[in-house]
């Protein structure tokens, strides 16, 4: 097997918004530093951001401070969320606003040349270009290298626990790459693909969330050691049926109320979090008031080429269904769905348990984005922050350190366990291919654990069966065999969402209550304790997950 060996002061893992934004700031105020930046894909168009958004959600509009976004996300999450982080996040929001425009982001103006604003944190923009445009603002750093087409799959470390770097594969090149580094920032993706999506066969990856985040840094964490949060607390997108297309289009941009098969608006009896707008939906399909819609019949020709223009810039399949079908939303009404549930701490609190500045339970690892907990309703711009934090924090820690050492021994065994899946043969091994597991384990979370079958819910007795076949998967997924380093790729793929599914289920089972309808309904406990009212963590102890708890960080408190 091919290797390769590479040296920076810092290392990025994930070309994201986080992990972009990471390496603008490193390479802006800390020119001096050499940085290495790994992508599974290429940055210009990977990540969440690949096709574009048409709104910057996390913003401090005319009249906000930035305690009230801490205030509304504290609302939103029921009380589970680091104040501390969400406040610097928040302070920061509007100054990484300002430098995406100077680097090109069109951002909608009223007359007077303020921000076009979408309700009362949100801004309209032109983002079809979002991703380029950080690319392009990376690729001309000059202390900067960026790795396209390198899959990491597993930290570094010294014997104390210290991360000094990653190895991962370059599946163009099948290259086995390792990289060591005095500080290392994960900025991957949340996780999709646990759970049964919405469509099957060819079209199982139409769903909200990038598929090709799997969560690959919640995964590599728990692996090394590190301490995880709020896993429990998971993100189920209300979508536009079918398209998966975000629905906040409809009801900020037009207002679009939500309605049931009655031409009802239930919305008043249910709440107004993000969890309960998809309870809301879930609820009245159940009790036979279904199909649900967001009411747009009637809206003006501006307000419906307003929407299509909208829809193009974020998903375009949404405005192509329109045109194909004829049916505009002036004429019918959009019915709307609930996703599969993911992990991603963009927009729930679950990742790793880090502190102020970014840095994990993990000597020499910074976290930023999609896998930093304790932080919801970050969106794009909060990641972009986290990113400038991690870098700063991340670029610290570098000066105190020297050059890591890699033991030439450490490479060798991880040579021989990536070796066993190529040479190992398929009839003599396993009769399961990739694709069979991954079928299994979604079928397993959906029906046990919470999935669309359900109705997201689940009890403990779901939870244990979830548990023990989710087990059996893993011994079984050891024996997969790989022709090529793409094969090698989609192995490594579900071990990483194996091991999510094992951490979720097991904090799951830990909260005994009902704090967030649908996101986290537990059939054996459906009310809220107030008990419960702390963080719910994890360490992977020898196989195990071994939860902790901790008590709630509130904005201007130090960080446990």
């Amino acid at each position: 097997m091919k290797t390769l060996r590479k040296q920076a002061d810092i290392l990025i893992i994930g070309g994201g918004a986080a992990g972009c934004y990471a390496a603008i700031t490193l390479s802006e105020k800390y020119p001096g530093m050499s940085v290495l930046l790994a992508d599974k894909a290429n940055i210009k168009r990977s990540g969440c951001l690949a096709a574009g958004v048409n709104a910057l959600n996390a913003y401090i509009t005319p009249g906000h401070s930035p305690m009230d976004y801490v205030r509304y996300a504290e609302k939103d999450a029921e009380g589970i969320v680091r104040g501390d982080l969400l406040l610097s996040i928040a302070q920061g929001l509007n100054r990484v606003t300002e430098k995406m425009e100077k680097l090109g982001l069109v951002i909608l103006k009223n007359p007077d040349g303020s921000y076009a604003a979408r309700g009362g944190r949100n801004i309209k923009i032109n983002g079809e270009n979002i991703k380029p445009l950080l690319a392009e603002a990376v690729n001309r750093a000059r202390n900067v290298e960026v790795m396209n087409h390198l899959n990491i799959v597993g930290y570094l470390q010294e014997e104390d626990g210290t991360v000094i770097g990653a190895w991962g594969i370059d599946v163009k090149q099948e290259l086995l790459c390792f990289l060591t580094a005095r500080s290392v920032i994960c900025a991957t993706g949340g996780a999709a693909g646990i759970y049964l999506p919405n469509h099957p066969g060819t079209s199982r990856h139409k769903m909200w969330y990038s598929p090709f985040n799997t969560g690959a840094g919640y995964a590599m964490g728990l692996l090394a050691g590190a301490e995880m949060t709020t896993f429990e607390m998971r993100f189920i997108a209300l979508r536009c049926k079918d398209t998966i297309a975000p629905t906040g289009t409809l009801a900020q941009g037009i207002g679009a109320a939500q309605i049931n098969a009655r031409g009802e608006e239930y919305q008043a009896a249910y709440g107004n979090t993000t969890s309960e707008r998809l309870h809301a939906v879930v609820s009245e399909n159940l009790a036979g008031r279904g199909p649900c819609c967001l009411k747009t019949t009637g809206i003006t020709e501006a307000e419906e080429e307003s929407l299509e223009k909208a829809y193009l810039n974020m998903s375009p399949a949404q405005t192509m269904r329109w045109r194909e079908t004829r049916l505009g939303p002036s004429q019918q009404d959009v019915e709307i769905e609930g996703t599969e549930p993911y992990i991603v701490g963009g927009h729930t609190a679950s990742g790793y348990w880090v502190n102020d500045e970014r840095g994990t339970t993990l000597r020499g690892l910074f976290a930023a984005g999609d896998v930093a907990g304790g932080a919801p309703q970050k969106y794009v711009t909060g990641a972009f922050v986290e990113g400038e934090i991690a870098a700063e924090a991340a670029a610290e820690f570098a000066r105190h350190r020297d050059d890591p050492f890699l033991p030439q021994e450490t490479m060798e065994k991880i040579v021989q366990w990536t070796e066993h899946f190529l040479n190992q043969t398929k009839d003599g091994n396993s009769v399961y291919d990739t694709d069979a597991l991954e079928d299994a384990m979604q079928q397993t979370m959906d029906e046990y654990a919470g999935g669309i079958r359900t109705g997201y819910r689940y009890t403990e007795a779901q939870l244990a069966q979830a548990e023990k076949h989710i087990e059996r998967i893993a011994g079984l997924s050891e024996s997969l065999h790989a022709d090529d380093f793409y094969g090698l790729m989609k192995i490594f793929e579900l071990r990483e969402r194996l091991v999510v599914a094992q951490a979720l289920i097991a904090h799951l089972r830990a909260r005994k209550e009902t704090r967030w309808h649908s996101f986290a309904e537990n059939l054996d406990y459906p009310e809220k304790d107030a008990a419960y009212e702390k963080y719910i963590n994890s360490r992977l102890e020898d196989g195990n997950v071994k939860i902790l708890c901790r008590p709630i960080v509130k904005a201007g408190s130090d960080t446990a």
